[in-house]
């Protein structure tokens, strides 16, 4: 005869720390509202560390060459538009426009040209890869290897000789073939992500490779052909070295200008900063212009 084990009552006493369920070991209860916030703390603390030099940069512009030369800085010091006067040409009667529009022109047509034959190369090395396309892909990328130092001095006797010194073409040219390989790499990323049904379908419907390239292709990349003008923009305005060597007078560019306020006598640190300030407002304002289509078009395939 079997025998029988009472059950336990319900308000009997229980062991302590028992509270009805099985305990979990090795496993510790994480705040997930702690944690987002300890991230978001984080995330503030790095992005100001990032900005400092530039807010540091923007007051210094507003201070007088005397205050902004003090050792240490002075952080509390009269505000003043000297800098900026002195940038503008109100006292050394040097304007800033022609170099600014130069670097505009250069920037603007390059980033035009360079898209004209990169997504086509894009194309073709994505959507429709050619034979040995790895092998086409490390050319572009070792055409980046090199430093510019190495190849200026070739290219200043050739444009010395063309008589193409000086000149805004000629660095348009240049800014060209420099930003083509990195234009073509990011553009085959972005028309990777393309569905190969919507080419199929535009086949099977008669459309030939131009029309693919202007009503299929570009409608969807959109956001990368975006972040790629915006990459190659910022390249072509902050480039220094070629139209430092390949320039003068006529086509000089804003950065050009820029450290022409570096003497090595006399007080220069606030004009240098307020040039600063004015010649990364372009830059900026274009970032902020497709900041959108930059966010999708740098976050294409980062998700599948």
């Amino acid at each position: 005869m079997s025998t029988l084990t009472p059950a336990t009552p319900r308000n009997a006493a229980r062991p302590a720390g028992f509270d009805g369920e099985p305990r979990r070991r090795g496993k510790s209860r994480m705040d997930p509202t702690r944690n987002n916030t300890a991230a978001g703390i984080a995330a503030w603390l790095l992005a100001l560390l990032f900005a400092a030099p530039v807010l540091w940069m923007i007051l210094t512009s507003f201070h007088s060459e005397t205050d902004a030369a003090t050792n240490p800085p002075s952080i509390a010091a009269n505000l003043t538009l000297d800098a900026y006067k002195e940038f503008f040409g109100a006292s050394s009667g040097v304007s800033p426009w022609p170099p600014l529009i130069n670097s505009a022109t250069a920037s603007i047509l390059s980033t035009a040209l360079v898209l004209v034959p990169a997504i086509p190369a894009a194309y073709a090395l994505s959507i429709k890869p050619v034979k040995n396309w790895t092998d086409v892909m490390f050319f572009f990328l070792s055409t980046k290897m090199m430093p510019v130092v190495a190849a200026i001095l070739p290219l200043y006797l050739f444009a010395k000789t063309v008589g193409a010194l000086d000149n805004i073409w000629f660095l348009i040219l240049m800014y060209t073939s420099m930003n083509l390989p990195i234009a073509v790499w990011m553009m085959r990323s972005f028309l990777a992500e393309v569905p190969v049904e919507m080419l199929e379908a535009a086949q099977i419907d008669g459309a030939g490779l131009l029309l693919t390239l202007r009503k299929i292709i570009a409608p969807v990349a959109m956001p990368g052909i975006a972040a790629t003008a915006l990459i190659c923009f910022i390249f072509s305005w902050n480039e220094l070295l070629l139209a430092r060597v390949l320039t003068g007078v006529v086509a000089g560019t804003a950065p050009v200008f820029l450290t022409g306020f570096v003497s090595s006598q006399g007080l220069f640190l606030a004009k240098v900063c307020a040039a600063a300030v004015v010649i990364s407002l372009p830059v900026l304002f274009a970032g902020f212009a497709a900041q959108d289509k930059l966010v999708q078009g740098l976050s294409l395939g980062a998700v599948k």
